[in-house]
């Protein structure tokens, strides 16, 4: 996996994670890789995707059967697209608007490509 600099690797790993869940690779109640598994396909150390594993606990994302493994929780989709929509409304969008008014673009311009973009 090709890590990116700006953002901490084992945060990464949970984007991905949820992007396998969301997209349906994981599915509730099922199993994911072990910790030794998933560090091997992502090439990381195991502490690494412990620490992934860990967030995503915290999160309610996925859950431990002692000696069995990691499972995807109940209700992960939804918890990880709340997740996601709030980091989005609190980071991403705020960024987008401060880059908006500093080139001087209209919110009308943007609405209107919006709506484009929707109708494609």
């Amino acid at each position: 996996m090709d890590f990116k600099e700006s953002k901490p690797i084992y945060l990464q790993i949970v984007d991905r994670i949820c992007n396998e869940i969301v997209t349906g690779k994981y599915p509730e109640n099922e199993r994911i890789p072990s910790v030794r598994e998933y560090a091997a396909i992502v090439e990381v150390n195991a502490n690494t995707v412990v620490r992934s594993y860990d967030f995503l606990q915290s999160g309610d994302v996925i859950f431990n059967r002692r000696g069995i493994g990691y499972f995807v929780s109940e209700g992960a989709i939804e918890k990880i697209t709340a997740m996601r929509r709030e980091s989005f409304m609190n980071e991403q969008l705020a960024e987008f608007f401060d880059e908006i008014d500093m080139l001087r673009i209209p919110i009308e311009t943007i609405v209107e490509l919006y709506k484009k973009r929707n109708k494609q």
